[in-house]
């Protein structure tokens, strides 16, 4: 067993100043890799606020590189080797849980995505109302890297964005800027890095303005550069729109340009069986719920978490750091 069944210890800092109700990561060595009890801290957190008057309730962290790395997948892979898979499982339907109870949350969720933002991150923050990137926002979902497949009720939100964005982003774990994330619509507002810790009390400031017009007021005159992602924009929907994993890396060879070559090498560097997984969520997620996709998701993770490729991605990425996993063929 790890420490992911101990007490938070300070890990989540709550507070409630003028009706809006703040709850900041507060694990900065680890890049608030969330464990279990982190997990359900948050999630314990906005359950006692849901019957108060709140005017919004604001996710942010305490450190100056990181919103949230994710769940901490090295603890889940010890937990496997371990023999305790269970205790993973718990990790995952108790973050499930919450990536529920902040979609069909009574006020506005405001997360202040500063830094890196990824995998489990973003199921803290896409799911809420309000998404806010500085310029020194990183988001990206690597499972398929980690022999893993993004979870978190991705297989809902990523098909929902427009064209084929979301399967590319959800294959290839592709890093996306502020900028990028603000045309994909997985952000909804800039504000430079050093105004975006005035969101709270410009919240509590202005009880009767919308929560939009606060955020773009503290925005105002903010210069995000063009994404580079709208640039390929069409090969992406050209390539990642093919309905068969197949038809992708096809379509890839057909294009022959250096993002195309890019795009594939990711394709054949990742776990193969993630690579299927991922491809089925996603195609499936277009027609579910974000409750179905999220009880498809632990269903999925119950399985993925014991085979060999995910063992030996997060091996190769996060334990060893060697960048040479060897895969299971698919």
């Amino acid at each position: 067993m790890t420490d992911t069944t101990a007490p938070a210890a300070g890990e989540i800092l709550t507070d409630v100043h003028q009706g809006v109700g703040r709850i900041r990561l507060n694990r900065p060595k680890a890049l608030n890799a969330l464990t279990t009890p982190m997990v359900a801290a948050v999630d314990d957190t906005l359950a006692a606020w849901e019957g108060s008057a709140l005017r919004a309730v604001v996710l942010s962290s305490t450190s100056a590189k990181a919103f949230c790395a994710g769940g901490d997948m090295r603890a889940i892979r010890q937990n496997v080797l371990a023999g305790d898979a269970e205790a993973s499982e718990r990790f995952f339907a108790t973050e499930y849980r919450l990536n529920a109870r902040i979609a069909e949350y009574p006020v506005p969720v405001v997360a202040l995505v500063d830094g890196i933002c990824m995998g489990g991150g973003l199921g803290l923050s896409v799911h809420g109302g309000y998404r806010v990137v500085t310029e020194n926002t990183v988001l990206a979902m690597p499972e398929t890297a980690l022999g893993f497949f993004p979870d978190i009720g991705a297989g809902y939100f990523l098909p929902r964005l427009p064209g084929a964005l979301g399967m590319y982003l959800g294959l290839t774990g592709h890093r996306l800027d502020a900028a990028d994330a603000l045309y994909t619509g997985l952000a909804t507002h800039f504000v430079p890095a050093d105004r975006v810790h005035l969101v709270p009390d410009a919240l509590a400031a202005n009880p009767h303005t919308p929560v939009d017009t606060v955020l773009k007021d503290l925005g105002d005159g903010s210069v995000v550069p063009r994404s580079r992602l709208a640039a390929v924009r069409p090969e992406v929907d050209r390539a990642f729109g093919s309905p068969t994993l197949a038809g992708i890396k096809a379509e890839l060879r057909r294009l022959d340009g250096a993002w195309a070559a890019g795009a594939l090498a990711t394709l054949d560097a990742v776990s193969p069986r993630s690579l299927e997984i991922t491809h089925a969520l996603l195609t499936a997620g277009r027609d579910r719920s974000l409750r179905d996709c999220l009880a498809a998701d632990l269903r999925l993770a119950r399985t993925t978490i014991v085979q060999p490729d995910f063992l030996e991605g997060v091996r190769a990425v996060l334990v060893d750091k060697d960048h040479t996993p060897v895969w299971q063929p698919a």
